[in-house]
């Protein structure tokens, strides 16, 4: 049995003549948190969105979540969770109005949204939010009710792309242990970030530079490659090491 969730060659997007994405390959195993690394510019958004089924490559072949990149991008959408940096929450409406609202447009059946509700205020500690307005909660517990509700039809797949731009440290901390959670109940995790300490977290890394992977590997594996026995060395002197290489070749 394959075991790859995400399963993608020579992935490249163009607009115009500007090469967002240059040709990247990822194989990606289920119930692994992988994350997508870079500045800003990179080319990790674009690559999460063509993955989502959001954006069509321009060239490349593959499958996520078993189906075809190219040919099946609406499955593709209706099978993964997706969380970008603005939380893609409705801010007018309540949190149990956003819930209910997800609910829907994950058509999960209607029998099942008090369970669902009820989970989601339990695990992210929404009790006390539920009936104000959501453009008025703190960006943490934004981005706690954005991760319920991403999840909420039990997707085997989710993205977060840059989810924590903007939010406190104890709350990335917290973000981070409901991640783990997932993870370690079997849901694979592709997440993109410009936060080194929150790339230590990854069971896997692609470092992008101008839409190219120039390292992919475990984040302790990355390190060593990059910047061999110095006892000073982190992800993020091997980044800048690893981007100065390109910049001089």
């Amino acid at each position: 049995m394959n075991n790859l969730i995400v399963d993608v060659h020579g992935v490249k997007k163009y607009f115009g003549s500007f090469g967002a994405v240059k040709g990247i390959s990822l194989a990606i195993q289920r119930g692994e948190i992988f994350g997508l690394l870079g500045a800003n510019g990179s080319g990790k958004s674009t690559t999460i969105r063509i993955l989502c089924g959001i954006l069509e490559p321009t060239e490349g072949t593959g499958q996520v979540v078993g189906y075809d990149l190219r040919r099946e991008s609406e499955l593709i959408k209706s099978s993964i969770g997706y969380m970008s940096q603005k939380f893609s929450l409705y801010e007018d409406l309540t949190p149990l109005e956003n819930v209910r609202l997800f609910l829907g447009i994950y058509n999960v059946p209607t029998h099942l949204w008090s369970d669902k509700i009820e989970w989601l205020v339990d695990n992210f500690k929404l009790k006390n939010f539920l009936e104000r307005r959501t453009g008025d909660l703190p960006t943490g517990w934004k981005q706690r009710l954005a991760l319920g509700c991403a999840i909420l039809h039990n997707p085997p797949l989710l993205f977060l792309d840059e989810p924590t731009s903007g939010v406190d440290p104890l709350s990335r901390r917290q973000f981070w242990g409901f991640i783990r959670q997932m993870a370690k109940g079997g849901v694979t995790v592709m997440v993109t970030t410009h936060y080194m300490d929150e790339a230590g977290y990854c069971h896997r890394l692609a470092l992008l530079n101008e839409g190219l992977i120039i390292a992919m590997g475990p984040p302790e594996e990355i390190v060593k490659k990059a910047c061999g026995e110095d006892e000073t060395a982190s992800l993020e002197k091997a980044f800048v090491k690893l981007i100065g290489k390109r910049a001089d070749s």
